[in-house]
């Protein structure tokens, strides 16, 4: 009989999105092939402590879990890392991922920890940290590498290679949260000097559209980039594009592949935080109702942009289609997507005949197949 390969699902974080990271966790572990895989259960909690998980997964998405955990036997890793007084900046001795999972009691049986898939969206968890404390330990993990991750997490830079790659996007600005609190007046001369109003403001390093905001005059620019600059010290200034929003799935390594394209129409003016998570009322067309020249045309657009910056694993890339002409634009990259049962990226592979199981068998497939890429010679 073969040996279960043992998968470590980490989840949480101290980002914004960490109650959509739960979710979309316990979506994982609930699908994946437990003829093939041991789940161990790794929660990150909102004050970073890192936290072994037994219990009922359907306390994941609630957040009941860390309250479980911290009552039975899970340990916080953060002391035994980072010293008595957890902080943040002293070394980790003996950099071995390997050693933080036994040393929060996850393979205490002896058995090591075979692969890491991340469920984590945002800052420390979708912006290359965590993977480089992965590449320090020596053990495959699902998605991205460092430089992928970290750039793809950023917008600005995404922006930057997309660009130089040839692929149709609008015109934007960046500015630091300095420049907004010094000098407020020569930023909104300069961007109403470039940009028309409409506008969209957003922080450069941050997902689920927390702290995007539209603003349609000089009152609600103002607003936005303050509101943007608190989510990150970069914030960045969009045209608006007057276009249906799509979206494709990528899937792979070095060969990757699109899914087929899916069509979002938010049930606020724009598709934000509220309208994925929380009023629910927002449709999903999959696939998208656009022309056969069209969707392969974002599909090249999506594999194209997943190359260039050297993905691996999975992403899912956002766009608009213009209205009036159908002309195409990407919006952004996601290297680390959410993975609930409705979310976009595992609904676009079921629609393009990969079910959820076997996606997630995919994902850990490649994981190992990057790996072992990275230490041939």
């Amino acid at each position: 009989m073969n040996k279960k390969i043992r998968v470590a699902v980490i989840f949480g974080g101290q980002s914004s999105e960490h109650e959509v990271s739960r979710v979309s966790a316990e979506s994982v572990i609930r699908n994946i092939n437990k003829d093939k895989f041991d789940v161990v259960m790794v929660g990150i909690t909102k004050d970073g402590n890192w936290l072994n998980y037994n219990g009922p997964v359907d306390k994941l998405g609630s957040g009941e879990w860390e309250k479980l955990a911290l009552t039975t036997r899970a340990t916080a890793v953060e002391n035994k890392l980072l010293g008595e007084d957890s902080s943040k900046n002293k070394l980790v001795e003996g950099a071995s991922a390997r050693s933080i999972f036994k040393a929060a009691g996850m393979d205490n049986d002896g058995q090591k920890i075979d692969i890491v898939f991340p469920v984590l969206h945002g800052a420390n968890g979708e912006d290359g940290t965590i993977q480089g404390l992965f590449e320090l330990a020596g053990i495959p993990y699902v998605g991205a590498g460092v430089l992928a991750s970290a750039v793809g997490m950023d917008k600005a830079f995404t922006k930057i290679i997309f660009e130089k790659e040839g692929i149709p996007q609008g015109k934007y600005l960046v500015f630091n949260r300095k420049n907004i609190k010094s000098s407020l007046d020569e930023v909104i001369n300069k961007v109403e000097s470039v940009l028309p109003y409409p506008c969209f403001v957003k922080p450069s390093n941050a997902g689920s559209s927390v702290g995007v905001g539209k603003a349609h005059d000089r009152r609600e620019l103002i607003e936005t980039l303050f509101e943007a600059a608190k989510h990150d010290r970069k914030v960045l200034v969009e045209e608006f594009i007057n276009g249906r929003e799509v979206e494709c799935a990528v899937l792979g390594n070095d060969d990757p592949i699109a899914s087929t394209v899916g069509e979002v129409i938010p049930c606020n003016e724009f598709y934000d935080y509220k309208a994925k998570y929380i009023d629910n009322n927002s449709k999903v067309i999959i696939p998208a109702d656009l022309p056969e020249s069209t969707i392969a045309e974002i599909r090249e657009y999506a594999v194209r942009a997943f190359k260039s910056l050297d993905c691996a694993g999975l992403s899912r890339i956002d766009f608009f289609v213009l209205k009036e002409t159908g002309k195409v634009y990407i919006n952004e990259i996601n290297t680390l997507p959410g993975f609930t049962s409705i979310s976009m990226y595992p609904k676009l592979w079921e629609a393009s005949g990969i079910p959820y199981s076997e996606l997630i068998e995919k994902l850990l497939d490649l994981a190992v197949e990057r790996y072992n890429d990275k230490i041939s010679e």
